[in-house]
């Protein structure tokens, strides 16, 4: 008996016995939350699963093996169960998960597999809402949309058809943006934006501050697409051309929107970078046109009505204690598999438009990535922020680029090559255009037990709420083991840790222990960007990656980020500054959100008396109800009471601002938060905002939040830090994002703000 015939012996038999074919898979208990929660099937009537993680596993496995018959009619039906067993096994090994949308909807009516995918967007009314369109399709479908802002005319361009004048690109946005919020995708999935805008565009300026208001442009990611002209303009210290349909239509001072990108970046952490050039100088399909934007997360760049499939290896799982080192072997029978697996899902999924299917099949599109390279390299004990890794980090990747390209060619020399090959760079047949990508990796991270993307974990020990409030202390896996080895483990420790989720002011870990796991704001930017360069280097499409900073990081140190991204070949950069944005703080210890209620039922703020003499500062500011002063007192710097006075007394103008101030100061006065009272009245408008000193003002208590924000919050941040004593427990805060599924703390991974509890993401 050949072995391709006890194989097929050998499936027929499991086919008579699927428990033995489909082995039943461990999940952790916050792993069946979130397959509950976002993937197995429900039924209609009762709102429960109606399918096991097995169940999914098999489904999805079935679903895309199909897709090998669809490709080869002569293959056999043994052949085919054998690709569906090595198929559940990727994914029940937790070796391999594809992206969010394929274990979704596989086997199922709803047939988009793919998450990503860019639409143009044409200089006219039609083309416009074209792209409204197509956009909210794909979204029904459960992808993400990227958009080039960059063809529509700036503001105030003539419209010949109407002989009117446009509106610009910014306001389209809206309209984008409205059309994302009111389309669910498929009640698991919300729809998620990428908006990019060229550097010399006209508009680039309103473009680059349009998120400012962070209550703005809520569905979407925004990036600046910079070119090597700008760059060479920036460092040169002039000025670069502005262009509208390739037609120079002015200058702009580089530096000038330099420091406005990254003063915008330092305050909410948008816009992104995008090395636009850089990206199309290693477009593999540069006969087929140029790349102008990428997915919600940037991880992908594609031509007009591209798309990608994704999926990652699970790097951790590879790693050979024996010889601390990875098992090279399998790894490349992983990749293999993988590679096989994506190109099935191009032959089998459903696109939600005409032409996104025909460009699918013509260039195949797949996007290979990794997660769980934290959790490798603390299993090597190789520092992260060290050039020990980054120097594991290009070998790990160059190895996974390598075997997927040969992967590909094989498929080629069965399946033939991608029809657009003719107008690739590729002398040699290959399947897929390109092979590789890193992309975000959040809930299928978590199916998988481990880190995300090529992300540092972004803290080792904290607190987990899942349903009905219930607590579960997270310890990172790789940690707990370590820990155990050294007999260093208990519980009262890793309560300890969870107070910030860092191990590098625990005593009682020994140094070379700290050294190793590092967390994601311990680590210097430099070792962030220089990891995300060696990882670009073997990826054929581009990265999802955060560069963390610390709340103290200066605007310079953004700045120099920029530029050692460029310098070093990223193909785009995404930072964010610890606390940037004005989101509530929130506890990093073991309290539940009842825990918070509590104490919060138990404060009653009553007003501290007033001094019978203060000392204070008076601000003159233009509102549209004419000039107002502002009068804030303090007491050791800190604002205690307000007085505004605009227009005659007894008018309506007097009387609010009146109110306003009186609600102000008891506020002030009672203790609560000054980001609290800044955040409810800033972004408050009327129909006469004005500007005043290059600052628009939208109404009277507009006015009066960003002169506290100004004067009271930016200039003093630093120093109203609460000190902590030396003889006292640590019990500290970390500044976060209050996750709206489960009231966890999200934070900022793989360039997207995530939910490590439940897996929310806001960009999916």
């Amino acid at each position: 008996m050949t072995e391709k015939t006890k194989k097929v012996a050998k499936n027929a038999e499991k086919y008579e016995n699927p428990d033995d074919r489909f082995p039943g898979i461990e999940f952790s208990e916050n792993a069946l939350v979130i397959l509950e929660k976002r993937y197995l099937i429900r039924d209609l009537d009762t709102k429960k699963p109606k399918e096991t993680p097995r169940d999914l596993f098999m489904r999805v496995a079935k679903a895309i093996a199909a897709g090998s018959r669809t490709a080869n009619p002569d293959i056999t039906d043994e052949e085919v169960m054998d690709i569906e067993d090595r198929f559940y096994a990727l994914m029940s090994d937790k070796d391999f998960m594809p992206n969010s949308p394929t274990l979704m909807n596989a086997g199922r009516e709803l047939p988009n597999l793919s998450a990503c995918f860019v639409l143009p967007v044409e200089d006219s009314m039609e083309g416009i809402f074209n792209a409204v369109k197509d956009a909210a399709l794909i979204h029904k479908s459960g992808g993400g949309t990227g958009f080039d802002f960059s063809n529509l005319r700036p503001s105030g361009s003539n419209v010949q058809s109407t002989a009117g004048t446009a509106s610009g690109p910014i306001s389209f946005m809206s309209v984008f943006n409205a059309a994302t919020e009111t389309i669910k995708q498929g009640g698991v999935r919300r729809g998620a934006n990428m908006g990019i805008m060229r550097v010399d565009h006209p508009e680039i300026m309103n473009f680059i501050e349009c998120k400012k208001d962070t209550s703005k442009f809520t569905n979407f990611n925004i990036s600046v697409a910079i070119t090597d002209e700008f760059m060479k303009a920036y460092k040169a210290g002039t000025d670069y051309i502005l262009y509208h349909k390739e037609k120079p239509v002015g200058a702009a001072s580089a530096k000038m929107v330099m420091d406005s990108i990254v003063k915008n970046a330092w305050e909410t952490g948008e816009p992104g970078l995008v090395f636009i050039d850089k990206v199309n100088a290693k477009n593999t399909l540069p006969g087929v046109g140029k790349i102008a934007a990428t997915n919600p997360c940037g991880e992908q760049p594609l031509l007009p009505y591209g798309s990608c499939n994704l999926g990652s290896i699970n790097v951790s799982n590879f790693y050979v204690k024996d010889n601390n080192s990875v098992d090279w072997d399998r790894l490349n029978q992983v990749v293999s598999d993988s590679v096989l697996f994506l190109d099935n899902v191009i032959e089998v999924g459903k696109y939600p438009i005409k032409k996104i299917h025909e460009v699918a099949r013509s260039n195949r599109n797949i996007g290979l990535g990794v997660m769980g390279f934290a959790d490798l390299l603390y299993k090597m004990e190789l520092p992260y922020d060290s050039d020990e890794g980054v120097t594991f980090g290009k070998k790990l990747m160059a190895f996974i680029h390598s075997k997927a390209q040969e992967a590909s060619k094989k498929l080629a020399e069965k399946r033939g090559s991608f029809p657009n090959i003719d107008k690739s760079i590729y002398n040699f047949p290959m399947r897929n255009s390109n092979v590789t990508t890193v992309a975000p990796t959040g809930t299928i991270g978590m199916l998988a037990e481990t880190s995300g993307g090529i992300e540092p974990n972004f803290a080792l020990v904290f607190v987990k709420q899942v349903m009905d409030d219930k607590k579960l202390l997270y310890v990172n896996p790789v940690l707990e083991e370590t820990l155990k080895e050294r007999g260093l483990y208990t519980e009262e420790l890793m309560e300890k840790i969870s107070q910030t989720g860092q191990l590098s002011s625990i005593e009682e870990i020994p140094e070379d222990i700290r050294r190793i796991f590092v967390t994601a704001q311990e680590i210097d930017p430099y070792y962030h960007v220089a990891m995300q360069s060696a990882f670009q280097e073997y990826v054929d499409s581009s990265i999802s990656k955060t560069i963390n900073f610390d709340n103290s990081a200066t605007q310079e140190d953004i700045k120099n980020a920029y530029i050692q991204a460029y310098d070093s070949a990223c193909k785009g950069i995404t930072v964010y500054r610890d606390g940037c944005r004005p989101y509530q703080v929130l506890n990093t210890g073991t309290k539940t959100n009842e825990d918070r209620k509590a104490e919060q039922a138990e404060e009653t703020h009553k007003p501290k008396v007033r001094p019978d003499v203060m000392e204070g500062k008076t601000y003159k500011v233009n509102t549209g109800e004419g000039v107002m002063y502002v009068t804030v007192n303090t007491i050791d710097g800190k604002p205690f009471e307000l007085f505004a006075s605009i227009g005659k007394a007894g008018g309506n103008a007097a009387a609010q601002s009146e109110a306003i101030s009186r609600m102000v100061s008891l506020a002030l006065r009672s203790d609560i938060d000054i980001n609290v009272i800044v955040k409810q009245l800033i972004g408050i408008g009327s129909p006469n905002a004005v500007w005043h000193n290059g600052e628009q003002i939208l109404s009277t208590p507009d006015a009066i939040g960003k002169i506290l924000k100004k004067y009271y919050v930016d200039n003093v941040k630093n120093e109203a830090k609460a000190e902590v004593k030396k003889d006292e427990p640590k019990t500290a805060t970390r500044r976060g994002v209050v996750c709206p599924k489960c009231n966890g703390s999200m934070s900022m991974q793989e360039g997207c703000m995530t939910c490590p509890t439940c897996g929310y993401s806001k960009c999916s």
